[in-house]
């Protein structure tokens, strides 16, 4: 077997897991627009927050290797963030705008809700001149209190 059949066999035994990561980025990224569509609280949506899966613009091989980050911009009104996230040890890990970092191990409601506020906060302060980039050290969102004690 050739190096190039090689490469080819290798890319079609990993199709399956390259796919499931893709949806499960891809569900994240939605539902992390869900989440910011309803940050301002119940019955305040923001009917101006879209989002647009794009490619990793950091990705220099297609289709993406497994573990590979998955991209969208989501646009808030007037600016729009870049939002990179990936699988990894069963969490996703992720950045966005200039420097903001997450690691979610638990996708709640509430986590996302969490997640939506810090990335509007952190955007804020960096449109106002608050926060300077890069960002505040990875931010972890840790299962939230009520999912444990209600499974």
């Amino acid at each position: 077997m050739s190096e190039f059949d090689e490469l080819q066999a290798v890319i079609r035994r990993h199709a399956d897991a390259r796919q499931a990561e893709q949806r499960a980025c891809e569900a994240f990224l939605n539902a992390l627009y869900h989440a910011l569509r309803t940050a301002s609280g119940p019955g305040l949506p923001l009917n101006n927050v879209t989002l647009e899966f794009r490619p990793d613009p950091d990705l220099r091989l297609r289709p993406a290797p497994t573990g590979s980050a998955h991209a969208a911009w989501l646009r808030l009104g007037l600016c729009e963030v870049l939002v990179r996230v990936r699988r990894s040890d069963g969490a996703f890990v992720g950045e966005y705008g200039s420097g903001g970092t997450f690691r979610l191990d638990s996708t709640t409601e509430d986590d996302l809700l969490a997640l939506a506020r810090t990335l509007l906060r952190h955007v804020t302060g960096v449109y106002g001149g608050v926060t300077t980039t890069p960002a505040p050290e990875l931010i972890r969102f840790p299962v939230c209190q009520r999912s444990r004690r209600n499974p």
